[in-house]
């Protein structure tokens, strides 16, 4: 019966929040939001760890000569990238987690920082993937023989670890997406003001 009465009334206000109804529901579906987000940025701190471990273990040394992944800078940079982001993962992740009432300032911190991360870690898998490919096939144009024929174990280890890269790239992908929504649902429509012609982007919290 009181179980009755209460949707009753919550049928017949004038708004939810006079009655406070849906507030249960509201606060639900945004603790099982941060419970998928903070999983999604822990994902990649699990990927950019395994993928700067096998980078850092890729050398090789045979009959031709010895190889290693600080021989060459793109790889260096890979490595430097995966641990940055690693970092930062975590920390977002453990704030992410925290309940704190979202605010402009958080809102755009976490938009350009996913943002920025998103571009650092994409340009480390583009550059590897270019000196991996130039060791696979050599360039002709310059006399470059390919690399991979003599070093075969070295590359399939750097190859492992772009690969794990850019399945971290996917991740910042959709969290950069997340950030964004996040930020910008914060605004309301433009407002048109006529014969001003002015356009003007409301906050609210």
């Amino acid at each position: 019966m009181m179980g009755d009465k209460g949707e009753k009334e919550c049928a017949t206000a004038s708004s939810p929040i006079e009655l406070g109804c849906g507030e249960g529901d509201e606060s639900g579906n945004k603790s099982s939001m941060r419970t998928v987000e903070t999983l999604l940025r822990l994902v990649p701190v699990a990927l950019c760890t395994v993928s700067l471990v096998v980078m850092l273990k890729n050398s090789q040394t045979n009959d031709f000569g010895s190889l290693s992944y600080s021989d060459l800078g793109a790889f260096r940079y890979l490595v430097h990238a995966n641990g940055i982001c690693a970092g930062y993962s975590l920390l977002s992740a453990i704030f992410t987690a925290m309940p704190r009432p979202p605010t402009m300032s958080r809102a755009w911190t976490f938009f350009l920082l996913d943002q920025v991360l998103t571009y650092l870690i994409l340009a480390a898998g583009a550059v590897s993937t270019e000196v991996v490919y130039l060791a696979y096939k050599g360039d002709e144009a310059v006399t470059w023989s390919d690399a991979c024929s003599s070093f075969g174990g070295f590359c399939q280890k750097t190859t492992a670890s772009i690969s794990i890269t850019f399945v971290t790239v996917l991740c910042y992908a959709v969290l950069s997406l997340i950030s964004s929504y996040k930020l910008f649902s914060k605004y309301d429509a433009p407002i048109y003001f006529n014969g001003k012609g002015i356009e003007i982007a409301a906050f609210h919290s």
